[in-house]
């Protein structure tokens, strides 16, 4: 059975943890945050480990080991709320489906991300109880399977970029484009894959819920993948799309929406870098919006990769008064501390 709450699809399970908590609060075994939360929009490949093979055992691992410094900040008091990317598993899960489609209808994408969100949800929130109560810490953490709405008109559905799933040769792409209408396009790194819209993030679905959660100090993860991307019919029905919403510029909505006092956006690099592809690249530990936008101008920030970075810390900075952070996961704490990464203010 599946109740609803708040806009929120959870089972009977989820519908009793949150109303637990709400009895807690107003039995005074909770009190309310009185901090600006910190968003931390963990990379999806951060859960990964290019030299282990990648079973679900492994993945539970290394996000076991990626955990240590979110329980760090949490046990001195800071205040999070945590979003993660899914391009690799939901690339897996869409893979699986693919291969069982002559036996099982296929799944459909928007579904696929739902799966993503629960499954690495649960692997997160695991992970991150299971570090805190080795340290004795009984802080709580719940996982809100996320729905983002989208402009069903929104341009990037008639130029679909977004590459997801595994490389197909050209004969295979040929058939897929023909059977099933998908879009492919070359990969330069990885040969012919699918490529799907993404389009912009414009309303968080569950953003009450989890306004009302953080308010009770509780960690949330949410938004998992960039959220399900969902329109809004003009009777209120929603459905869903075929398509990647980006996770950092949800992450940057998100944080917008919640007045966070930090964007923190880990990645595979230890900060921003000026003439990255160069043999000299330069790593700044501090820019201003008007540098990075200069930045940006000159082309310095790669499609894909750390464009999108760039562009959420900047309309992060454009609404809210706070400080965007690009850091190496292993890094999080230090980078907080102002002791690593690359820290994005406003201008003076």
């Amino acid at each position: 059975m599946v109740l609803q709450a708040s806009g929120l699809s959870i089972g009977q399970t989820g519908h009793r943890t949150l109303r637990r908590f709400v009895e807690m609060w107003h039995s005074g075994g909770m009190r309310p945050s009185s901090t600006r939360p910190t968003v931390i929009a963990i990379g999806g490949h951060s859960l990964l480990d290019p030299d282990l093979p990648p079973t679900v055992a492994n993945q539970f691992e290394v996000t076991r080991r990626a955990m240590k410094p979110i329980a760090d900040l949490l046990e001195r008091g800071e205040h999070l709320v945590l979003t993660h990317g899914n391009g690799p598993q939901v690339g897996f899960m869409q893979l699986r489906s693919e291969m069982a489609s002559e036996s099982l209808p296929e799944v459909p994408l928007d579904s696929l991300v739902a799966d993503s969100q629960g499954a690495m949800g649960y692997m997160i929130e695991r992970a991150l109880r299971a570090e805190l109560r080795q340290r004795g810490n009984d802080s709580r953490v719940v996982t809100i399977v996320t729905e983002v709405e989208v402009d069903p008109d929104d341009p990037a559905f008639d130029a679909p970029n977004k590459p997801i799933g595994r490389s197909y040769q050209a004969d295979e792409a040929e058939t897929l484009a023909k059977e099933r209408g998908w879009q492919l396009m070359e990969d330069p790194k990885r040969g012919v894959r699918r490529v799907v819209a993404s389009p912009q993030p414009r309303r968080i679905v569950q953003l009450a819920t989890i306004e009302q959660l953080c308010d009770l100090g509780i960690t949330v993860i949410c938004c998992g993948g960039g959220g399900i991307p969902v329109s809004r019919s003009e009777d209120g029905q929603i459905s869903g799309h075929e398509a990647v919403i980006d996770k950092d510029r949800v992450s940057m909505v998100l944080a917008n929406k919640l007045n966070a006092s930090r964007l923190v956006i880990t990645t595979s690099v230890d900060g921003v870098y000026e003439d990255f592809y160069s043999d000299n690249p330069i790593r700044h530990a501090e820019l201003t919006v008007s540098q990075v936008k200069d930045m940006q101008a000159r082309d310095q920030f790669a499609a894909g990769s750390m464009a999108p970075k760039m562009e959420a810390a900047v309309d992060y900075l454009a609404e809210t008064d706070g400080d965007a952070i690009i850091c190496l996961p292993e890094n999080l704490v230090a980078a907080i501390d102002s002791d690593a990464g690359t820290h994005i203010r406003r201008d003076p």
